[in-house]
């Protein structure tokens, strides 16, 4: 990996250096979306050249290819165990909310599968697991770190409430409003500080949830326009609605605290 380094850092050499770390930024930020970067890329491939008579459903070619590029992260140290770890827990957790919301009509999945459960394609774990792959990588690319992080009983618990509300709204009120005020009041004062190259910069934890929720949401209309899975209406595709960016704010909440119960957030 030296190599390549040397490189990038030669060809930004010569250009103003705001400029060269913006640069730099991206590039490790996209280095950070590895494995979500192979799902997408691999949704939207399958959609346009998968056979209809192939002997191997779509669906069950994603859940392979998922499995061989994370053993292959695994082999070349692109992923350390520690990051598995943290993907193998988001597959289950994942895995086990899917269950339960293509049960109450959430979304479906249109197409046939072998590997799944119930209604479910196993696949759909690793799209949960892309999002703490990118947290866990970014937190070793980007060296991470958080000034006035909350207490961890705080935030485990504010995460449990989150997922538990994933459920329970379908039964009685929504509480999300609430949910939002309790990250709000355990966040506000939470700075992420990163290093691109040389010098630390600091970015807002609330900030940096709602530009991740909204990129997530853009990869969420990928996955509606490739017809991996519909929402109750997309007979004919159409934009998923802004209402998700708030499932994706509360699910990133979530995922960081996954991830700290394995890589512990650290101090400046």
């Amino acid at each position: 990996m030296q190599a390549p380094r040397r490189f990038i850092h030669r060809a930004l050499s010569h250009l103003p250096a705001p400029l060269a770390e913006f640069i730099l930024f991206g590039l490790k930020m996209a280095w950070s979306c590895l494995f979500g970067a192979a799902m997408l890329a691999l949704l939207i491939v399958t959609h346009l050249f998968w056979p209809a008579d192939a002997p191997l459903y779509r669906y069950d070619f994603l859940f392979a290819a998922a499995v061989t590029i994370q053993i292959l992260m695994l082999l070349t140290r692109l992923e350390s165990l520690e990051e598995a770890r943290v993907i193998f827990l988001y597959h289950v957790v994942g895995t086990a909310m899917e269950i339960f919301k293509t049960h109450m009509g959430s979304w479906t999945y249109p197409e046939a599968a072998l590997i799944r459960l119930g209604e479910v394609p196993l696949f759909t774990g690793f799209m949960y697991a892309c999002v703490g792959s990118f947290i866990a990588r970014a937190s070793r690319v980007m060296d991470l770190r958080y000034t006035h992080y909350p207490p961890l009983w705080a935030t485990v618990g504010l995460a449990i409430l989150i997922y538990v509300n994933f459920f329970t709204h379908h039964y009685v009120v929504d509480i999300r409003y609430l949910l939002f005020a309790g990250i709000g009041g355990l966040f506000w004062r939470t700075w992420i500080v990163f290093r691109v190259d040389k010098v630390d910069r600091k970015m807002p934890f609330l900030l940096a949830n709602f530009l991740t929720a909204f990129f997530l949401w853009v990869s969420e209309n990928i996955g509606t326009l490739t017809k991996t899975w519909t929402y109750p209406g997309q007979e004919t595709w159409h934009l998923v609605s802004l209402h998700k960016l708030g499932a994706w704010a509360l699910l990133l909440v979530l995922s960081f605290v996954m991830v700290s119960l394995v890589i512990r957030p650290k101090a400046p």
